[in-house]
Order: C-alpha cells, then structure tokens, then sequence
C-alpha cells in the first residue's frame, strides 16, 4: 500500500498480517457458501448407464438454494460450517504469505527502478503470481484436508487432524498432502489478476487516492474478483476434484491430474460441467474480496497507527534510558579536590 506523504509505510509482515485477518474475517462471514460451492464442484451428473453413483454425497444439488436446503435437511445448520476451523487456518495462512511476498517482491521491484514509479499491469500480474506461488507451497496441505472435511458424507465426518492422518494413509502418502499443487500454482493466475485488477481499477476511478472509502474499496474488489473467477473456473473445479474423494464410480482410484478431472467431466456432463458450482463461487468470491478489501484497508490504517504508537513509546523510553545513564555518570565523576 503507498503510504501518505509522512506516513510511515507498513513493513511487510505488516501488510500481510491486515490482509490475514481482513481474509478471515471476510470468510468466516460468507462461509456457507463455500460449503455450498465444494459439494456443487464435486458432484458429478448421474446417467442410467452409471452401475455406480458419481459424487461422494448421497444427495445431488440442482442449485445453490437446493443445496442449502439439503444440507440443513440433512446434517442441520452445523452442517453449512463443516471443516470451518482448518478452512480459516488456510486462508489465514495463504494471505499472511500471499500478501508478506506481494510486499516484499513488489517493494523490491520499485527501488531497483532508477526512477521509482508503481508497476505496470504485466508487472502487477507477474509480481502477484510470483508472491501467489511461493504462498501455495507452503499453505496447500490445509486447502486439501479442508476440501476432504467439506465434502465428508454424513456419518463420516473427521476432524481436522484426523482427515489428514487419513490423507497421508492413502496411496499417496505424505504426498498426499500437496494433491493439486500443480493446479494451484497455475491458479496463481486468479489472486494475480485479482489484485492487478484492482490496482488497475483503483489508478483509473480513483486516480491518486491512497485510502479510499469503504464502499469505493468493496466495488473494486468484486470487480476484479469476479473477472479472475470466469477465467479460471475450469481450474477450480479440477483442484476440488483432485483434493476430495475420488467418486465411488472410480472404485477408490485418485485422479493423477487435473487434465484428467477435466476429461472425466467433460465425459460425464460435457465441456459445461467445468462451470458447475460458478454461482456460488462468484457470489462467495465477490463479497470475499470486496470485504477483504475493505477490512484490509482499515487495519492497514489501524496498523499504521499502532505502529506509529509503539515507536513513540519506544522512542520516549531510549530518551529517557539515555537521561538516566546521563544523570548517573554525572553523579559518578569523581571529585577533584582544589
């Protein structure tokens, strides 16, 4: 974030432990909606040539209301905030990354510029999918043992450390725990369009303002995240595949790829079928953003504050550290006699 004319800048663990916890905040608000999204994404249309069904929930959803209304049916409202704890781990640990590499990577751009100057769009994207990919190495185990805990059958559900002992007992082992990062590095495309975006979108409406306003930051955080979710909704939905359990039609076998995720719905439902779940995948993603946004420009301030007031804090207490150890060296001297 540029800072004001005599403003000290946040340093970038700074800026990203704003962009966690404005993430987490904006999640856990909007959090059924990502149960609702998983289990669309999951499910896969049942022929009457099927022996065997295709999705791993008994109940099929029609639609984004449907499968609200199943899910309460079925497994109560504790059902729409299954695995709520490790979802919100994850993506406080994803955006403390995301955001401390963003920082980092963008900062280092600008002061090797000989004539300093924000970055262009290729660049924002490119800094963005830089800080994105460094973040998902680290994070992605939580993405994965939260997709298993989202899309448990009723009966069967497990916590958070149990459904990743069950991942690391199946046949992938330990590797088991990084399914889908090869699709979620390409993902990286989406928080960098997202976030070049919103530069682009804030340079151009709002031309010169550091801090803008609460409704002028969720606007353009919708915008750009709804552009980033149409283009890469085909991925999302091969990662969901490739981090949940394999459909029982598969008799337990895990896909390999998400090349071979996106053939098994495009043969099972046609080229559509990598759209399903986009409803609510954008609705979640809009007010996410736009609350991410939001909330991650007001701790920023919050931070900027706190930080200011710590330093005088700090400030205060050497000067007066130094005053002391003035006053006793002056009291120390020895006296010499006349």
């Amino acid at each position: 974030m540029a800072s004001k004319a005599g403003q000290v800048p946040l340093p970038p663990w700074g800026s990203a432990l704003a962009g966690a916890t404005g993430a987490v905040l904006a999640n856990a608000m909007v959090y059924p909606l990502d149960i609702v999204k998983t289990r669309l994404q999951v499910q896969v249309k049942h022929r009457s040539t099927d022996s065997k069904p295709l999705t791993v929930n008994d109940a099929h959803y029609t639609s984004t209301l449907d499968a609200i209304k199943k899910i309460v049916d079925d497994e109560g409202i504790t059902g729409l905030y299954s695995g709520i704890n490790g979802s919100l781990i994850g993506v406080a640990s994803t955006n403390f990354a995301y955001f401390y590499w963003y920082s980092v990577v963008r900062s280092l751009y600008i002061s090797y510029q000989i004539v300093p100057k924000p970055p262009n769009t290729a660049t924002e994207l490119s800094l963005g999918a830089i800080a994105g990919a460094v973040a998902q190495v680290f994070t992605i185990p939580v993405s994965v043992v939260t997709t298993r805990q989202q899309t448990q059958p009723k009966g069967d559900k497990k916590g958070l450390l149990d459904t990743g002992r069950e991942v690391v007992h199946s046949e992938d082992g330990w590797t088991g725990l990084w399914r889908g990062l090869k699709a979620s590095l390409v993902l990286v495309v989406n928080p960098a369009i997202t976030y070049g975006a919103y530069e682009r979108l804030k340079g151009a409406f709002f031309p010169g303002r550091t801090n803008l306003r609460p409704w002028e930051s969720f606007l353009l955080g919708a915008m750009s995240k709804a552009l980033a979710t149409i283009v890469t909704q085909p991925l999302i939905v091969a990662k969901v595949g490739l981090q949940s359990r394999p459909p029982p039609a598969r008799q337990g076998k895990p896909f390999k790829s998400f090349v071979e995720v996106m053939s098994y719905i495009i043969e099972h439902e046609g080229p559509l079928g990598l759209f399903k779940g986009i409803a609510p995948q954008i609705t979640k993603g809009i007010l996410v953003q736009g609350l991410l946004m939001m909330t991650k420009e007001r701790m920023e301030i919050l931070f900027v504050v706190l930080f200011a007031y710590l330093r005088q804090l700090r400030s205060d207490q050497l000067h007066k550290l130094a005053d002391a150890a003035a006053t006793k060296a002056k009291l120390a001297r020895p006296v010499v006699a006349k």
